[in-house]
């Protein structure tokens, strides 16, 4: 058995604890062990908790997948004992304190590796671990990036990094188009990062990894952003390989019912009941995921704009946001689906009465809304999200927009971008309430799932570059299939 082992490919992964880059690197640490590697996935404690049942599963049924622990450097970073997940993050200074803890994993994960039975051939790891390309140049293996976005987003961010079209603007208001790009973009200041912060410090080293590594994988697939990911490939000049959407891996029931979170399998059954009793494409899904704090007044504007729009909805709204009009559960029985804290978003999205989903355009949520036909009302809030609007509206053009025209802040700051009511209800109106246009959104996101679906399947474009992938690793450490 320990020969038979060393001759395998044996793989490292390293997510960062944060819900949109921990579900997609699960999935894509499956796939890898699907394929007969040998998987090993580091993480915390707590953060283990939220997949462990899969993997366990997994290694029952023969997959090589295994987790191991490190310690999360809380107390270290000054972030109370158990705060192990930016969905923990409740103020800004946690915020800043959870990406230095981030940092604060080199020394054990580079003794960990050292200490290891069987040998570490690579490491892929989140792309907020950018000091991981140092450490894997120096245990001599390959370090690739899991990216967590679109291609689209990396190449507006480095064509507004590389010709800064936005800092001679007199106003955040103003709009300018990007540069260099395959289409047209329009974005304004208020939208774009801002320069000067830890965080716009974090992406330049981030930034700086992503040219060092060995290259970058991407929860995407060719055929929904062709020319984005040729822009990035020859344009950028970086390796990658688009191997999405990993949703997919999810094949069965408990798969889509535990994915991200193992403390929901019980709560499905009721949620997919309520859907059984609606119409096809009747509801509207609206969720923001696991870091977004609205304010009272936008969650009660979010209320009376759902209660008002005549449609079916379910709405996943955190445990501790208590500002929702009283009485509004009582008035919408039936008609509307409160969830707490956690969904089972593929099963939701995947439900043939879902019509639309109203989505803070994180990349995750946006692409299982892809792989599911479901077209989008737009609703960013921060990070690349604006990004990622402009390629659901205007070049897949599978949605409509809110409204939201600004950043609100980073993770826990409690003060997120005013949307008014009647411009919710505007944007539900057009997705939801027919006419040409809908129709043309709906009919372009079932050409995108059918062709999501085929990309994952055997001979599909993700299916072929992730056996490259693997075999070309196979080359650079010399082993068998």
């Amino acid at each position: 058995m320990d020969s038979e082992t060393h001759k395998k490919l044996h793989a490292f992964f390293f997510p960062v604890m944060a819900q949109g880059h921990l579900i997609p690197m699960i999935d894509i640490a499956r796939l890898f062990a699907s394929r007969g590697v040998k998987v090993t996935i580091l993480t915390t404690p707590s953060n283990a908790s939220l997949f462990s049942n899969t993997i366990d599963c997994d290694a029952q049924l023969g997959l090589d997948i295994s987790v191991q622990l490190i310690p999360f450097p809380s107390v270290e970073a000054g972030l109370p004992e158990g705060c192990e997940n930016l969905s923990s993050i409740t103020s800004p200074s946690m915020t800043n304190n959870f990406f230095k803890a981030l940092d604060l994993f080199q020394l054990p994960l580079e003794k960990l590796l050292q200490e290891q039975q069987y040998p570490a051939h690579c490491i892929i790891a989140g792309m907020f671990f950018p000091w991981v390309t140092d450490l894997a140049t120096k245990l001599g293996i390959p370090r690739f990036i899991f990216c967590g976005t679109s291609f689209f987003s990396r190449c507006v961010t480095d064509s507004i990094k590389r010709y800064a079209p936005h800092q001679s603007l007199k106003s955040n208001s103003d709009p300018f188009i990007v540069p260099s790009l395959p289409d047209q973009i329009e974005l304004t200041r208020s939208q774009v990062p801002e320069t000067k912060s830890e965080f716009a410090e974090l992406l330049e080293r981030v930034r700086k990894s992503e040219e060092r590594s060995h290259g970058v994988l991407f929860n995407s697939f060719y055929e929904l952003e062709p020319a984005y990911a040729d822009h990035y490939k020859k344009v950028i000049g970086r390796k990658a390989w688009d191997i999405g959407p990993v949703s997919l891996r999810n094949r069965d029931f408990a798969d889509k019912a535990q994915r991200g979170n193992n403390t929901y399998i019980d709560g499905h059954e009721y949620c997919l009941n309520w859907l059984d009793k609606k119409k096809s494409n009747s509801v509207l899904y609206v969720c923001f995921g696991s870091v977004t704090r609205f304010t009272a007044s936008q969650l009660v504007a979010i209320a009376m704009a759902l209660e008002t729009s005549g449609h079916p909805f379910i709405w996943v709204v955190r445990s501790e946001e208590r500002e929702i009009p009283e009485g509004f559960e009582e008035r919408n029985e039936g008609k509307g689906l409160i969830i707490r804290d956690w969904a089972p978003q593929v099963l939701i999205l995947d439900h043939p009465a879902v019509g639309g989903f109203v989505t803070h355009c994180g990349w995750n949520s946006t692409l299982e809304s892809v792989s599911a036909g479901v077209p989008m009302i737009t609703w960013p809030l921060f990070a690349e999200q604006f990004y990622n609007e402009k390629l659901v509206t205007q070049v897949l053009r599978i949605g409509v927009s809110v409204g939201a025209h600004e950043w609100s802040g980073f993770v826990g700051e409690g003060n997120a971008a005013a949307v008014k009511r009647e411009d919710i209800e505007k944007a539900v109106e057009q997705l939801m309430g027919g006419g040409e246009e809908a129709e043309r959104m709906s009919s372009r996101a079932t050409e995108l799932k059918e062709k999501a679906r085929r990309a994952v399947e055997e001979g599909g474009s993700s299916y072929t570059n992730l056996t490259n992938l693997i075999e070309e690793l196979r080359l650079h450490v010399r082993l068998e299939a």
